[in-house]
């Protein structure tokens, strides 16, 4: 089996390349894992990454060797982190919504101003 594999234009990565790309040991990754930090595919018994994956991994890693931050603490960041994605998308789908509600009221006055003139 290749080391990396492509499913829809995306790349995957088994556990032996992940642990060098972020320089840890497997054992890590799997305990990771155990902890719910990380979610891989799996296919045939092996897991496969995803460049989120990675990038998740390489957070939780710089959290508890940079910061020190302990696993329990690791869970609180990255439970808050992903609320804080969740509510900027609301935030960004109300911002839609009120820029399409304005636009619309400024074409209606638009539209009046021009039919009060003929």
């Amino acid at each position: 089996m290749d080391k990396i594999i492509e499913d829809s234009g995306k790349k995957l990565y088994l556990i032996s390349v992940v642990s060098e790309m972020l320089q840890v040991h497997p054992q890590t990754l799997r305990m990771y894992e155990r902890e719910g930090f990380v979610k891989p595919r799996r296919l045939g018994g092996q897991r496969l990454y995803s460049q989120e994956d990675v990038e998740r991994l390489g957070l939780v890693l710089n959290l508890t060797r940079e910061l020190g931050v302990n696993r329990a603490g690791v869970d609180i960041i990255l439970r808050m982190r992903h609320r804080l994605e969740v509510l900027q998308q609301e935030v960004e789908e109300m911002m839609d919504f009120l820029e399409d509600t304005t636009r619309r009221n400024f074409e209606k006055k638009i539209r009046r101003l021009f039919l009060e003139e003929e």
